[in-house]
């Protein structure tokens, strides 16, 4: 758990919440800027571009949060062996990101 800024962290994201929340920050301005163009009648393969950078946007926060969720819910429980669950539930968490 993260103690540095005198707040306790139950989850190990938290350490790299300014990132995580300017990453979507960027992606809600992304999901304007496409509104904007279907608003504009734009070319639809500039649409698809951009739809497309922003789907890889949203799949990398994912993974920076899976990455945690595995460095500290997961590792713990393997740590205090409770990890039957866990596992189960991340390879769930896995199944349906792999999923289109």
């Amino acid at each position: 758990m993260d103690t540095t800024s005198g707040v306790t962290n139950r989850y190990q994201y938290a350490r790299e919440k300014p990132s995580l929340l300017a990453r979507m920050r960027k992606i809600e301005g992304q999901a304007r800027g496409v509104q904007q163009m279907i608003e504009d009648e734009r070319y639809c393969i500039d649409i698809v571009q951009q739809l497309t950078a922003l789907s890889r946007a949203v799949d990398e926060v994912s993974l920076l949060i899976l990455e945690s969720h595995i460095e500290g819910c997961v590792v713990d429980a393997i740590r205090d062996q409770h990890s039957e669950g866990y596992i189960r539930e991340l390879m769930g968490t896995i199944r349906k990101a792999m999923k289109w």
